[in-house]
Order: structure tokens, then C-alpha cells, then sequence
């Protein structure tokens, strides 16, 4: 039998890979910006991904607390997103772009609409 690196190649398509970043980035997001998964206020992460040749391009786009240092908390969650789906992928993450959509303050979550 031919090694391994003869035989063929594990391709993962785009959609998956934006995937683990989605999920990347809602854990890095609750670690680093104190947001807690899944409970209101601040809205789900979202990514895309753009896979070429061993390595990817990805997006996010997320909510952040407000008031918070957003430079540092966003290289941070940069870094943890790329780590983490290097790690799962095995492919080179070449760069992570973020937008961060809003910021939520804490009182704002949990109050409601004025009246």
C-alpha cells in the first residue's frame, strides 16, 4: 500500500470549517469578553471561511460587552479562534477578520424595551 500522503487528501469544505470558527468564537467570546453562551443580550457568533490549498481565510462577526478594552479582546479572541481551528483542521489559518457588530451593555440585556 502507497503512504499516506500518496493516497489521497482530507478536503473540508468551507461551510464546515466556518463552522468550528462559529464555535471557536463563542467559547473565545465567553472566555476573553465575559459573555456568557446562550443566555440573551448579546447575539450567536458568525463566520465564514475561505479554504484554498492548505490554508484558510476566515470572518467573524460578533457582539461584545460594553464598556471593554475592545483592541485587546478582539486580538485575543483572534488568536484563540485561529489556534482552535488550526488545531481541529489541520490547516494554516493565513488570517481572522472581525467585526464586531454591537456592543451590549450589561444593564441594556436584561432591562427590556422603554416605555
Amino acid at each position: 500500500m502507497p503512504p499516506a500522503a500518496e493516497r489521497g487528501a482530507t478536503v473540508i469544505p468551507d461551510r464546515v470549517v466556518a463552522r468550528i470558527a462559529t464555535q471557536a468564537a463563542r467559547t473565545a467570546q465567553s472566555r476573553r469578553a465575559a459573555v456568557p453562551p446562550d443566555r440573551g443580550g448579546p447575539t450567536a457568533p458568525s463566520a465564514s471561511a475561505a479554504v484554498r490549498t492548505g490554508s484558510v481565510r476566515l470572518h467573524l462577526a460578533l457582539d461584545l460587552p460594553y464598556p471593554t478594552d475592545i483592541p485587546r479582546v478582539c486580538e485575543r479572541i483572534q488568536q484563540d479562534v485561529a489556534e482552535r481551528v488550526a488545531q481541529l483542521t489541520g490547516l494554516r489559518v493565513g488570517e481572522v477578520t472581525l467585526t464586531v457588530r454591537r456592543l451590549v451593555t450589561a444593564a441594556g440585556a436584561s432591562r427590556g424595551r422603554v416605555r
